[in-house]
């Protein structure tokens, strides 16, 4: 595969190393895989505001491999975009090492997605549903560091707990085993959505392994960020909805601020990034600084120049 096919510009010398980050003994800020959301433009923008390490949204890697069309709409990026981290939702491990050698020249490492609880993602074999397959888990891991010649290139994973807490610390010690860079816990089970985060089984699975893990799951401000991150004992946070409504978060605001929004807007004009995702990401970022009647009025604008119109008349951008 030619990894002159997607539209980007190569990164001749990341410096910034994530294995670093997680042994520097300091909090490592991590911007969950958003699907729709954490594209080039918003880690532009929540790289300004102290997030250290970003990742791509989850993209199917055998759709990643196929197309160039797939390549050049779900992955793009540019020499600032460093570190990055391209998630990849997959099953077979052929698949999954042609996709990361795609993306090698351009990227700090890869990480394969067994945390999505969606249940299109899981009927295909992806995401939640591949912690209860460590085996394919290890042999996916074990291709890509197979194929992919540079050593420095990170493979990660992301999963959910099960119920049964010692499953989890088996899966996990097995990919320790293979040769996984760091995991991410989100700590909740496939069923559970809303209720409340398992710190303490994070906790209990950092206690297992040697290598970095990054505790996540409904953080919503940099106090809460801290707060995970010393009870778990964790190398890293991974916050997802919270930097949606304040991409500012971990710079320590506790909402939006006005220069942020001034911030987001220049991005995205200067990205091209389409109408609906650049009024999307303002809706979650005005949803504390604006009333109701506000928010009816600016969710129903269609198009750029009439939400500029509205920012300048309100706000003064």
């Amino acid at each position: 595969m030619k990894s002159d096919c997607i539209q980007t510009t190569i990164c001749q010398e990341r410096k910034k190393d994530p294995i670093e980050m997680f042994h520097s003994g300091q909090l490592v800020k991590v911007c969950a895989p958003m699907v729709r959301y954490s594209k080039l433009a918003f880690r532009t923008l929540v790289r300004k505001y102290s997030c250290d390490l970003c990742y791509t949204p989850m993209i199917v890697a055998a759709d990643f491999v196929r197309s160039i069309k797939a390549r050049d709409s779900e992955f793009t990026t540019n020499q600032g975009d460093c570190p990055l981290i391209v998630q990849f939702a997959a099953n077979d491990a052929r698949i999954l090492s042609d996709a990361a050698r795609i993306v090698c020249p351009y990227a700090n490492g890869i990480d394969i997605n067994c945390g999505c609880p969606q249940r299109w993602a899981m009927a295909e074999g992806y995401g939640a549903c591949l912690i209860n397959k460590p085996e394919l888990v290890r042999d996916m891991v074990k291709q890509v560091r197979n194929e992919v010649e540079n050593p420095r290139f990170s493979v990660s994973v992301k999963i959910r707990i099960h119920d049964d807490l010692p499953r989890t610390i088996d899966l996990c010690r097995k990919a320790e085993a293979t040769g996984v860079s760091w995991i991410t816990v989100h700590g909740r089970t496939v069923e559970e959505r809303h209720q409340p985060v398992h710190y303490d089984a994070i906790k209990i699975i950092k206690e297992n392994m040697s290598i970095p893990v990054i505790a996540n799951g409904d953080i919503r401000s940099l106090k809460e960020a801290e707060n995970v991150w010393q009870i778990t004992r964790t190398d890293g946070v991974m916050v997802a909805r919270g930097l949606l409504a304040n991409p500012a978060l971990f710079a320590g605001y506790e909402e939006t601020p006005l220069k942020c929004i001034w911030d987001w807007v220049d991005i995205a004009l200067e990205l091209g990034t389409p109408y609906m995702c650049f009024h999307q990401h303002l809706m979650y970022m005005m949803e504390k600084i604006t009333s109701r009647q506000e928010k009816r009025i600016f969710n129903a604008l269609s198009s750029t120049s009439a939400v500029l119109d509205y920012l300048t008349e309100h706000y003064g951008i």
